[in-house]
């Protein structure tokens, strides 16, 4: 019996494919990824000062009055827009990029597989957005209030435009990152990695991780840290519990074709 490129034994489930048409295909799914980004940004650009107006009102709006944002770069009123458009670009069109390599990939995988590869992927997306929608409206407004508290009185803040773009940005990808950890978590467990049961008894190392890990992706304060490292820590217990129960699932499912 012949083999597809992934090891797997061809079959009318999976039918052998020759290596030029996987290129092929894999270009065709890049090419339509890209047109999307284009198209997202094409949409969203019209709007980008508006947008960034929306993305920095958690500070302006702890700014003392008659005090606002600045530009110290005569390009930066250009720039500043036009790179938030082009990341909000790649946020918006995520879920047909996903579903593209989703195309790509599923025609290679078992019914079983496909079962649980889809949910992952679909929970992946929605869970980087609420990683994102957490930073916004819960993180932002405590560190951002944080921050202009403490400053010296007699110092004028007027936060620079690209700065604070490059700052939440980060930001973003850290939360969206970490709000991914259910997932990961249920891989590991899922590909035999590890056990339920063997994370649950790291729970103490990965406590301690969470806050490592927090510190390193947030602002050196104790209030942005913690609001990242306890999310992380809440969501490994979800992917322990989730991963149990994914775990049943396939062993549920494997045991009739075993019989």
């Amino acid at each position: 019996m012949t083999s597809q490129p992934d090891g797997k034994p061809a079959s009318p489930e999976h039918p052998e494919m020759p290596l030029i048409e996987h290129l092929l295909e894999l270009r065709n799914r890049l090419l339509k990824m890209v047109l999307a980004v284009v198209v997202c940004f094409a949409a969203i650009y019209p709007f980008a000062n508006e947008l960034y107006l929306w993305l920095s009102e958690p500070i302006r709006s702890l700014l003392p009055v008659g005090q606002t944002m600045i530009a110290t770069d005569v390009t930066s009123p250009f720039f500043a827009p036009l790179k938030l458009a082009l990341v909000l670009a790649v946020f918006a069109a995520i879920p047909i990029i996903l579903y593209q390599l989703w195309s790509f990939v599923a025609p290679g995988l078992y019914a079983h597989e496909k079962r649980l590869a889809f949910p992952l992927l679909f929970t992946s997306v929605l869970l980087f957005y609420a990683g994102a929608a957490f930073a916004y409206y819960v993180v932002f407004p405590l560190v951002f209030g944080f921050f202009t508290a403490i400053g010296p009185e007699g110092i004028v803040e007027l936060p620079d435009i690209s700065s604070y773009l490059n700052f939440v940005l980060k930001m973003f990808f850290a939360f969206g990152v970490a709000f991914e950890i259910p997932i990961a978590t249920v891989l590991l467990i899922l590909t035999g990695a590890t056990t339920p049961a063997d994370l649950a008894a790291k729970r103490p190392y990965v406590v301690v991780a969470c806050f490592i890990i927090g510190m390193m992706l947030t602002p050196p304060d104790i209030i942005s840290q913690t609001l990242l490292a306890v999310p992380m820590w809440i969501l490994f217990e979800v992917g322990i519990i989730f991963g149990r129960l994914a775990k049943r699932e396939t062993v549920e499912t494997d045991e009739p074709a075993g019989e």
